[in-house]
């Protein structure tokens, strides 16, 4: 168990590597959250964790990571619309904590040196507010948004939505506003775009963490 202590590390690699670490031989862990709604600080709850590993260039989806969260309280029949998940799906689900447990077990598995999202900030919020509950401090992870590294790449493009990016992009696109679908589309969009980075000469772990350390990051 990881959540012995009232302070936690996420279990990242980052620590163990030199930043001069060739970008293709490093590993990453993409993730999204759904949620009962946006308020996650106070009302609202963690309803599924989807993730899956990058490593290179590649995203690996036979290491996937998947689990709906009971987030003991009604789900919104708009939230259910939106997200297919219902009440009745999150009955026999896991508590936020046992879901958060495994994923960070998950985590160490695949040795990875930060986590990846888009608009990583609110899915590191959801897991903070969640520990928070169980009186659990999160210490800040290595973070990697997408929309640091599409501004870096592609200083042009001023939108927010994951799929229009991943159009853009001519990346996969899987089920919106499911977390393992979204996780996987990140994925493949955050593949294109270190290989983006890479090919204008940003050659190493250092410069990727540089490129993309944005305020938001420093903030979690």
């Amino acid at each position: 168990m990881f959540f012995l202590r009232k302070n936690v590390s996420c279990p990242l690699i980052n620590d163990k590597l030199p930043l001069s670490t060739p970008i293709q031989d490093v590993s990453f862990v993409v993730f999204d959250t759904e949620t009962t709604g946006f308020q996650v600080a106070t009302e609202d709850r963690l309803i599924e964790i989807g993730a899956v590993q990058v490593k290179g260039f590649e995203v690996v989806e036979q290491r996937q990571f998947q689990t709906y969260v009971n987030p003991n309280r009604q789900i919104s029949r708009e939230i259910t619309e939106l997200t297919k998940i219902s009440n009745e799906r999150v009955a026999g689900a896991p508590k936020s904590l046992e879901a958060i447990t495994s994923f960070m077990e998950y985590i160490e598995e695949t040795e990875s040196v930060g986590l990846v999202g888009h608009y990583i900030g609110f899915d590191m919020l959801v897991l903070k507010s969640e520990l928070k509950r169980e009186k659990i401090n999160l210490k800040k992870p290595v973070t990697v948004d997408t929309l640091d590294l599409i501004g870096y790449v592609a200083p042009s493009y001023d939108m927010r939505d994951l799929e229009r990016y991943a159009m853009a992009f001519g990346t996969r696109i899987y089920e919106r506003h499911s977390a393992i679908g979204d996780a996987l589309t990140t994925a493949y969009l955050f593949a294109e775009l270190l290989m983006l980075f890479y090919d204008r000469g940003n050659k190493t772990l250092g410069d990727l963490l540089k490129a993309t350390d944005s305020q938001m990051r420093l903030m979690l």
